[in-house]
């Protein structure tokens, strides 16, 4: 170290006591690489060796300087030559920086620990409780987020369309498409352009895609995607994520929710695009129900260019058997929000 070779060598002159009820007694101090050793200035014998990590100043900024070793009082010296004793302030700092400091390792230890907890706790825990609370929610309570959350998206949709024969031809479409377990399907006349899906097994349509529909398996095909969109990813989990994780967690503990929580989801909703569909997956749909895909592939894409798989592979060419809907249902959807 620089400090170190700079005053090796370096000697002075200095009073010795070697124990407290001895005599002070000159000494030539000698200052080497690790250690201050003591010497009788006439026989040039040794008296004492310090050690200078152990070298302490008990009168900073006064003269002469007086020091021990450690904790010990046995022996003190006293340095009247200001360059002895600013070379051994200079090399005890210097020794000082170079000795282990395992507190300072400690330190940086559990502050990266605590700087990792609260990293986890910020962006790795909501999360992880968003998506435990949306695996455990019974199918009640998540009827009712997306009854809450269809509430939210009324306020620009307008209510939803209903009509006595067109109500009973949206309920008689949801059981020809899953008898065991009928989607909810929700009608609305305006703003919305696209289907989307909500928590509770809903799938809401915009009334323009049913009145340009070339008929019943077409709408039929878009409930099926949306069911699909929605195995894939559950809109329970982004209901979730907008209420919060306050909100989440008051669900979780005490089995409601704020019903502001949800407010401007609606918004959120309609600027979410949609996501690709699997079309071979889509079409072993068709296939299990007995409906024709191909209607449904060229409004999808007038070209179908982009749908050839569910025109070329349309398990019911001739037509779905039996019908979606009967033509009296048909015509009451057409004109669900016509009234």
């Amino acid at each position: 170290m620089t400090a170190l070779r700079k005053y090796t060598r370096l000697e002075s002159s200095g009073l010795w006591r070697e124990t407290p009820e001895a005599r002070l007694r000159d000494v030539v101090v000698g200052l080497r690489e690790a250690t201050l050793v003591l010497s009788d200035p006439k026989t040039e014998t040794a008296l004492s060796q310090w050690s200078l990590p152990a070298v302490e100043r008990l009168n900073p900024g006064k003269m002469p300087a007086l020091y021990v070793v450690g904790d010990a009082d046995s022996e003190t010296l006293e340095i009247d030559d200001p360059d002895m004793a600013l070379a051994l302030e200079t090399v005890r700092k210097a020794l000082e920086r170079r000795r282990p400091k395992p507190g300072r390792l400690r330190n940086w230890v559990v502050g990266g620990l605590g700087i990792t907890c609260a990293a986890l706790a910020i962006f790795w825990l909501p999360g992880k409780i968003l998506d435990y609370t949306a695996a455990m929610l019974p199918e009640a309570t998540r009827a009712d987020l997306g009854e809450d959350a269809l509430e939210d998206l009324t306020k620009l949709t307008g209510s939803a369309c209903t009509s006595k024969h067109g109500t009973a031809a949206l309920a008689a479409l949801g059981k020809r498409l899953d008898p065991a377990a009928p989607p909810q399907i929700v009608v609305v006349k305006d703003v919305l352009t696209q289907p989307i899906h909500l928590p509770g097994h809903i799938i809401v349509l915009p009334d323009a895609l049913i009145t340009s529909a070339a008929g019943p398996d077409v709408v039929g095909g878009y409930v099926l995607a949306e069911a699909q969109r929605a195995a894939a990813s559950d809109p329970t989990r982004s209901v979730l994520r907008h209420a919060g994780l306050i909100a989440t967690l008051q669900l979780l503990t005490q089995g409601t929710i704020d019903p502001n929580a949800l407010d401007g989801f609606g918004q959120t909703l309609l600027s979410v695009p949609q996501t690709t569909l699997d079309q071979d997956a889509l079409l072993g749909q068709f296939d299990a129900l007995g409906m024709s895909s191909t209607a449904f592939a060229y409004a999808l894409d007038p070209s179908g260019e982009t749908t050839l798989t569910l025109i070329e592979a349309d398990p019911k060419r001739n037509g779905s058997t039996p019908a979606v809907l009967t033509k009296s249902e048909w015509a009451a959807l057409q004109s669900l929000c016509k009234g």
